[in-house]
């Protein structure tokens, strides 16, 4: 436990996130009052609105790589391709109805 840095992570979280909740809870007219705050408060709703910081994309990257995916064209055709294919398959059952 103590090699491992998770001891590190759970200090450092306490002290750089937590306490400051704690005190924007308990004073948050004091707390959003200063300028500072207010401008780093619009920064970071700024990033979390476009999405960059989401941890899901990071997991998807992940389990992308982990299990090979590719896009859906190498799976199932471009629209064109499925069209195309769609097409084939009607004229063959035709075909098959008119020898029957």
């Amino acid at each position: 436990f103590f090699n491992t840095g998770l001891l590190g992570t759970i200090v450092t979280t306490i002290l750089g996130s937590i306490t400051w909740q704690l005190v924007a809870s308990a004073f948050p007219l004091a707390f959003l009052s200063n300028p500072l705050v207010y401008f780093f408060l619009r920064i970071c709703l700024f990033l979390e609105a476009t999405g960059v910081a989401s941890g899901a994309w990071v997991l998807a990257a992940i389990h992308k790589h982990v299990a090979g995916f590719q896009r859906d064209e190498v799976y199932i055709g471009t629209a064109d391709e499925q069209e195309a294919d769609d097409s084939e398959d009607h004229e063959e059952e035709e075909l098959w109805l008119v020898v029957e």
